[in-house]
């Protein structure tokens, strides 16, 4: 069994933001409005793979936030979730992994309340500071990249990691990452190969931990991705080049 391990947002979906072309699909639906779309080749290609392989989402989204998206291909038998903190078995929460991810990330309290003190302070700060099951917090400020200078020089950040995405900021202890999140699926599921795509820095640890990890290529210009990767070409939809590149490597 080859266990194929994908990030969502900017990986195989996109916001009505993007513009990924008139051929495509809502698989998002949120107060009434379609707010995140799918190609319509991504969902052919996903579907196909997700047939003949362990399809498992792993998203920094929280459980409520997932549970929004419908990718037409079924309820996928593991998903992972607030950064892998949270694991869905065929759509059901499995409260002994929420319980080891508690106490993975229990010696990092101290840090996340002081990063929601500090959040709380920033005068840039545009939305309430959310602590998302005591595992990370995650605010949005009106300027994103003086609000992440400012919690890096106050936490320890040998415990600590602060990111953005986009005006959304993020703190969260370093052993909740999406790596260890892979490593520790692996060693339920034994699958016997882990391929991992992704486009942020959430997903580096992923790419890192899996035998071989896809991201676009800009990623490979902005970071420096450890492992092996395959970086894809700006030439497509990230999604369509990185589904064709796992049917026709692994399938």
């Amino acid at each position: 069994m080859i266990a194929f391990f994908s990030d969502l947002d900017n990986t195989l979906i996109f916001s009505y933001k993007h513009d990924i072309g008139k051929e495509k699909r809502c698989v998002e639906i949120y107060q009434g409005r379609e707010v995140s779309y799918i190609t319509e080749r991504t969902y052919g290609l996903l579907k196909y793979a997700a047939s003949r392989l362990l399809f498992v989402p792993v998203t920094t989204r929280t459980e409520e936030q997932y549970r929004r998206i419908d990718l037409g291909v079924g309820v996928p038998s593991y998903a992972l979730v607030c950064n892998g903190g949270v694991l869905l078995i065929n759509g059901q929460e499995d409260a002994g992994w929420y319980r080891e991810s508690v106490e993975m990330t229990a010696d990092c309290q101290d840090e996340l309340w002081k990063a929601a003190e500090i959040l709380e302070r920033d005068e840039n700060r545009s939305l309430e500071v959310r602590n998302i099951r005591n595992l990370f917090l995650f605010t949005k400020s009106r300027c994103p990249e003086e609000s992440v200078d400012r919690l890096k020089e106050e936490l320890d950040m040998n415990r600590m990691d602060v990111f953005r995405n986009g005006v959304k900021v993020y703190a969260l202890p370093k052993s909740l990452n999406k790596g260890a999140a892979l490593q520790r699926l692996r060693e339920k599921v034994k699958p016997e190969q882990a391929i991992a795509a992704g486009d942020s820095a959430f997903d580096l640890p992923m790419l890192a931990e899996a035998d071989v990890g896809i991201a676009p290529q800009i990623l490979g210009k902005c970071c420096k991705p450890e492992g092996e990767i395959r970086l894809m070409e700006p030439d497509r939809v990230f999604s369509e080049r990185l589904l064709e590149f796992v049917i026709s490597s692994f399938l």
